[in-house]
């Protein structure tokens, strides 16, 4: 559904290069992560890849089709959500689905149900102005998905919201991939990625570093720990062990006979360990 090959692109008036040489695939049916920091060239990479930046280096096709040699019917199959979205403030929120769904010729499930979907109910007929940042992005997820695009690119789709509407956002992307939606979400949150992308990549100064599934990337983790935490003379300390050794462990089997325990916790690496260890970067 994506596939970029040496792709390079730099600003007019720019001297440094923002996406440096990059080839990338994505395949139809899955749910694809960006994953990298602020400046990272994310965002770039989401409008080069609908056409909104040209002058670029190398080949880009999307939805099959050279972006070079796209037809006005290219739109018609693509949804986007941008990081910042921006409707029309004196419209309802379905007064704006319904001016955007328009521009359309697909059409997809009643507006109502979208709106709950993502926790939107009953708020159909309150104007975008009363709207908080956070059902505004909320909305904008709806925007994206209006008129049944077999291709959707999401900016940070749940900046801001609380865990809550997170799960009620990505429940309902992971329903669209289940219709055989390909889906392509830049983000900086870890734990998105690690519970609900198919693949991954990570980008760091306009460079992918790797791709790969999240699960296989935590199955290559050998060393797990326990951690245990104890009090000795008024003090709190914390000691780790091998998670294989714990058995033939003799300090950890005294540890558990003599001390006062607080707790135990077995600690493996997460997938934002992974992005350190590779890139060298945080993701803030």
């Amino acid at each position: 559904m994506i596939k970029l090959e040496n792709v390079s692109y730099t600003y007019p008036r720019s001297q440094k290069a923002v996406l440096n040489n990059i080839s990338l695939s994505i395949g139809e049916g899955e749910i694809f992560g960006i994953l990298g920091p602020s400046g990272a060239g994310k965002s770039t990479l989401q409008k080069l890849i609908i056409g909104v930046l040209n002058g670029y280096k190398g080949d880009v096709s999307v939805l099959h089709t050279k972006m070079n040699k796209r037809n006005q019917t290219f739109y018609q199959r693509l949804g986007v959500a941008f990081e910042t979205p921006n409707f029309y403030e004196r419209f309802t929120a379905l007064e704006n689905l319904q001016f955007f769904q328009s521009f359309y010729e697909r059409k997809t499930e009643r507006l109502e149900d979208m709106l709950a979907f993502v926790g939107l109910e009953g708020m159909g007929q309150k104007r975008l102005g009363d709207f908080s940042k956070g059902m505004k992005m909320r909305l904008n997820i709806c925007r994206a998905f209006l008129h049944d695009p077999e291709l959707v690119l999401l900016d940070e789709p749940t900046a801001g919201l609380d865990p809550v509407n997170v799960n009620k956002v990505m429940n309902y992307i992971q329903s669209q991939k289940s219709l055989g939606k390909t889906i392509m979400i830049n983000t900086h949150n870890m734990q998105i990625a690690e519970k609900w992308c198919d693949r991954v990549a990570f980008i760091v100064d306009g460079e992918i570093k790797l791709v790969d599934s999240p699960q296989k990337l935590l199955e290559q983790v050998d060393e797990k720990k326990v951690c245990v935490t104890f009090r000795q003379d008024g003090k709190r300390i914390q000691k780790y062990f091998q998670l294989m050794e714990l058995f033939h462990n003799e300090t950890f089997q005294h540890l558990l006979k003599s001390e006062s325990i607080d707790s135990i916790h077995t600690e493996v690496k997460t997938l934002e360990d992974f992005f350190i260890e590779v890139t060298g970067r945080s993701l803030q």
